[in-house]
């Protein structure tokens, strides 16, 4: 491992910790040429599958690639960056348990469409805009309706009954 700040490869391990859940390891490095401390992050290289884009063109999945565009659909918003890395787990982890090679990029950006959806509104309007790449404002307002009658529909059905009869 090289020192992000000598480039130096000598160095060794302060601290170790397992982080979430015990799927990654958290290492505390210390470089032994420049003495400065730097953290580096250990996990299990999990088999996913490619991603098949639109055009036919096959890409490995990135997970930092997907984790910059929640960023940039949540900026702004109340969402974490701890929630942004567990809805991006939680697609990687699902897409290695399909156990294909392949994934359609519409089957991925739909997942995280449904998930940024329960984690933030506006963050899920942002992404949908960019990943459905709408023409104009009608497809645009089209999406909100679906959105504020989905809410509707949500509040009706969790609004306490009324007693009929007493």
């Amino acid at each position: 491992m090289r020192c992000p700040f000598c480039q130096d490869a000598e160095n060794k391990v302060i601290d170790s910790r397992e982080s979430h859940e015990g799927a990654v390891i958290r290492r505390r490095r210390e470089c032994l040429v420049c003495k400065r401390r730097f953290t580096t992050y250990e996990r299990v290289e999990e088999l996913t599958p490619f991603i098949v884009k639109k055009d036919g063109r096959r890409e490995a999945f990135d997970r930092e690639k997907l984790l910059s565009g929640l960023k940039k659909a949540c900026e702004k918003r109340p969402v974490s960056v701890e929630q942004l890395e567990q809805v991006v787990e939680t697609i990687e982890q699902g897409l290695s348990e399909v156990g294909e090679k392949e994934v359609p990029s519409a089957r991925l950006g739909e997942d995280v469409m449904h998930r940024l959806k329960a984690l933030d509104e506006v963050a899920y309007v942002r992404f949908a805009s960019v990943y459905r790449s709408f023409r104009d404002i009608s497809e645009f307002m089209a999406e909100l309706k679906e959105l504020i009658d989905a809410q509707s529909r949500d509040r009706a059905k969790s609004a306490p009954r009324t007693q009929r009869g007493a």
